[in-house]
């Protein structure tokens, strides 16, 4: 394969195979005994914590994302996870920042943002681009010792075979891709996952994705319940749109070829139906907005919601 030989976005972080793990280092390498964890998050996240039989507790977020907590209970050998939910919450990520010292953020959703001084932060980088696997960390403390390098190669036939024929035909390959870095210890970021990420024009990328976000927003803001505040130095996932009939309208863009992610299914099960993190599983519709799609694209997702809506 001819890649570009550039440099990657996180040069400084410690590189490793999976997000959910660069989430155990930080527990372990921090001796944390209790870990508070949004309940509004995937359940990848509870990997670490029953692997390292650490106690948690959800805790609830209010509509501005922000939590429903109070900080003077986190003890010394406690830690406080926050998620910088869609690449658009760094505001909350540094009110949150002011309000604990064992905090823990979770970019996932937020490849562009930086970490902010001695705060451990870690990021899953194939949330933002064509990769097999891998994650960043930023970390206060580390683990001595020496992990294994990860091997990605078998891990890439969703990202190679769409390219032959189309992304539908290859879904199932992408959810055993994503069953297969379950579980799996901690490693090293594999070679070919670093040489991917070197690869990629980030300044390019961020400029599509902040600019289809923000035809989005201009044309479905007026529809959208969430009141998105964002600078121009972000970078988000998606477009969050958030409507009472959420439900029926992902059900209708699904139908019409075009895929719209659940975050997170799990969240249905562990909340009751009366909680703003049970109406946002069910009702927010994560827009694409990502490198591959252009304005005219936009304007067809734009025509398709009002269709529909």
């Amino acid at each position: 394969m001819e890649l570009n030989r550039g440099q990657e976005y996180h040069q400084n972080a410690i590189r490793l195979n999976t997000g959910r793990n660069a989430f155990e280092y930080i527990l372990r390498a921090r001796q944390y005994k209790k870990v508070y964890l949004p309940l509004y998050t995937c359940d990848v996240m509870m990997e670490p914590i029953q692997n390292l039989e650490i106690q948690f507790e959800f805790y609830l977020i209010d509509s501005s994302f922000l939590p429903i907590f109070n900080f003077e209970k986190v003890k010394s050998d406690e830690c406080f996870v926050y998620t910088n939910y869609f690449g658009l919450c760094d505001k909350q990520v540094s009110d949150v920042a002011t309000k604990c010292k064992n905090i823990i953020i979770d970019n996932s959703q937020s490849f562009y943002s930086l970490p902010l001084d001695g705060v451990d932060t870690f990021y899953s980088p194939r949330k933002f681009f064509g990769l097999p696997d891998g994650a960043y960390l930023y970390a206060g403390r580390l683990i001595d010792s020496k992990f294994e390098k990860d091997l990605s190669y078998k891990r890439c036939v969703h990202l190679l075979g769409r390219i032959d024929t189309d992304a539908e035909a290859h879904f199932l390959n992408y959810k055993e891709n994503s069953k297969s870095i379950c579980n799996q210890p901690i490693r090293e970021m594999s070679n070919l996952t670093q040489r991917l990420l070197c690869s990629i024009n980030y300044n390019t990328v961020a400029d599509v994705r902040k600019q289809n976000f923000d035809f989005l927003h201009q044309n479905l803001k007026h529809l959208n319940e969430l009141k998105i505040e964002f600078e121009s130095s972000t970078v988000p996932l998606v477009y969050p749109f958030l409507v009472e009939n959420g439900v029926g309208l992902k059900r209708e863009l699904i139908a019409n070829k075009i895929f719209v992610a659940t975050y997170w299914p799990n969240v249905l099960d562990w909340s009751e139906s009366g909680t703003y993190e049970f109406y946002l599983t069910n009702n927010l519709i994560a827009l694409p907005i990502d490198q591959r799609y252009n304005n005219e694209d936009m304007k067809l997702l734009v025509q398709m919601v009002n269709s529909i809506q």
